[in-house]
């Protein structure tokens, strides 16, 4: 029996962005997706379970019970996943972290932050305005910046990674992981020390 079904909370929901058709697999945009399933595996977290319009696994990491979430509305429309999700499990928005692509960090590198606007990243609009609060935690990771300003935006999240970016980009994934985990001990300042570029 998982020790959830005695329990209707969690400590931390960590949600990973992306587009849910085979389509989208390998694409810039789904650099979250990605992430997500590189803890699932890690963690030994299958996202074997369906509601609030996601897929979602339950785990125990460390000193903490974590849901772990995939939105299945498609990018723009994140936060009715995530919001249902963190008020069935009773968590707050301070115990929520996003991991989702970022366009202005170079493949390889990561950004954390706190809270903070969406900063034209459509997922967090979406989950800004579904919970109501800025006050979430983000793991930003790089995907490069448009080859030049007349690039179309769309075309570039939603073209797929080329090998040498691939690579920069899941060599990180255990700096993610060890990421998340400071996050949920309180040691934001060292993980930003650590990881943010």
């Amino acid at each position: 029996m998982s020790f959830f079904s005695s329990l209707s909370g969690a400590d931390w929901l960590i949600a990973g962005l992306g587009n849910p058709e085979p389509k989208y697999d390998g694409t810039r945009h789904n650099a979250g997706f990605e992430a997500l399933d590189y803890l699932a595996e890690q963690w030994q977290c299958p996202l074997n379970k369906s509601k609030w319009q996601g897929l979602y696994g339950t785990t125990q990491v460390g000193e903490h019970k974590v849901v772990l979430l995939k939105p299945l509305t498609y990018m723009n429309l994140s936060g009715q996943s995530i919001a249902p999700t963190a008020n069935f499990y009773k968590i707050p928005a301070n115990h929520i972290i996003v991991l989702c692509d970022d366009i202005t960090q170079q493949p390889g590198h990561l950004r954390i932050r706190p809270h903070g606007s969406a900063g034209g990243h459509n997922g967090l609009k979406s989950i800004i305005a579904s919970l109501g609060t800025e006050e979430f935690s983000r793991i930003r990771i790089g995907i490069g910046a448009k080859p030049n300003p007349q690039y179309d935006l769309a075309v570039w999240v939603l073209g797929k990674l080329p090998p040498e970016d691939r690579k920069a980009m899941t060599d990180r994934y255990p700096d993610i992981e060890q990421a998340c985990r400071l996050l949920m001990d309180d040691n934001l300042q060292y993980a930003q020390n650590k990881f943010n570029r």
